[in-house]
């Protein structure tokens, strides 16, 4: 099954379970200071659904190496085995912070595309840049100084540098860039965690406030937030950070083999790809899951690349025992 082959549609409310479960899993301990436990509850209860998939899975975006995950890592394979085979990108639970703490915006994650068309990197750092639909090919570039790229989103967006308002994780690594960024004259709005997020925030600015994203962020994060903008359209660039022999070594076995190269949209997620993300905790893109006497509410998006669908998904789900609470 190639890249350019389409996916077969019925998988879209095949992942949104897979992301429904692992949600209500996280949820079910949030707000409780312990983010291990949120992100095991994710974990399992993801990996109990991708069971029953029907298709020859491969995890190339997942919980870290082998080594480092029992379970949902880089490398193992998922599914039936019987049905197409696929590149599957995860993160039971995006933003396992701000899950503990019950902030916005945490979500469960997936994305499911023809075999050989999600990029395979490595649990490293990236330096990212994304914008939304909408603009000339080319108006952000990591070759270029963070002032430079939110002056020109201001020009092809026709307002006021003091109108753009750029995502940036809250880590003491981004200093310099926010400082930048606001003596260019434009807004910041700080995340605790959860760039995958962020990055989807840049595709709808009249709802989300965000034009757009910038700073060093989790590769995987980045392949993951990469299929979702395909789905919806934007631009995005990353920059794998291998800044040691171990982490080039590693990026090698999985084929990558220059250190420096920036990776275009297309060059982390290509063809037809299904993105699907049930919110965790409430957030700009989704509401949080809900737990009522005789149900539980889930609020998902499922987005397709080929067709350019994007579908919300509000669930009411009556029979709790299916989640193993």
């Amino acid at each position: 099954m190639g890249s350019t082959e389409r996916m077969d549609r019925g998988l879209t409310i095949e992942i949104a379970r897979v992301v429904e479960a692992a949600a209500v899993a996280a949820a079910s301990v949030r707000g409780r200071g312990d983010e291990k436990a949120a992100d095991q509850k994710a974990v399992d209860a993801m990996r109990a659904q991708l069971g029953s998939l029907p298709v020859d899975g491969r995890i190339v975006i997942g919980e870290g190496e082998r080594d480092e995950a029992p379970m949902l890592y880089i490398g193992e394979t998922v599914g039936t085995g019987q049905g197409p085979g696929v590149d599957i990108a995860l993160d039971p639970l995006e933003g396992t912070t701000v899950c503990a703490k019950n902030l916005p915006n945490s979500l469960s994650v997936i994305a499911i595309a023809a075999r050989g068309s999600l990029l395979n990197a490595p649990d490293v750092y990236m330096d990212k840049i994304a914008v939304g639909p909408g603009y000339p090919e080319g108006v952000i570039d990591l070759a270029r100084p963070a002032r430079e790229n939110v002056l020109a989103l201001a020009r092809e967006k026709g307002v006021p540098v003091g109108e753009i308002t750029a995502c940036i994780l809250d880590r003491p690594r981004h200093a310099q860039l926010i400082e930048e960024i606001r003596a260019a004259g434009a807004a910041i709005r700080l995340i605790g965690d959860g760039d995958v997020a962020g990055v989807i925030h840049t595709s709808d600015p009249e709802e989300t406030g965000i034009d757009i994203y910038l700073g060093i962020g989790g590769a995987p994060e980045g392949v993951l937030a990469a299929a979702a903008l395909l789905c919806v359209g934007g631009q995005m660039q990353g920059r794998l950070r291998l800044d040691t022999l171990d982490k080039r070594a590693r990026a090698e076995t999985m084929g990558i083999t220059d250190p420096n190269r920036v990776y275009t949209l297309n060059d982390m997620a290509r063809g037809d790809v299904i993105f699907a993300a049930t919110g965790v905790t409430d957030g700009n893109l989704l509401d949080g899951v809900r737990f009522y006497r005789d149900r539980i509410e889930t609020h998902t998006v499922v987005m397709r690349s080929a067709t350019k669908t994007h579908r919300e998904i509000r669930a009411r789900h009556y029979d709790r025992s299916k989640f193993a609470l």
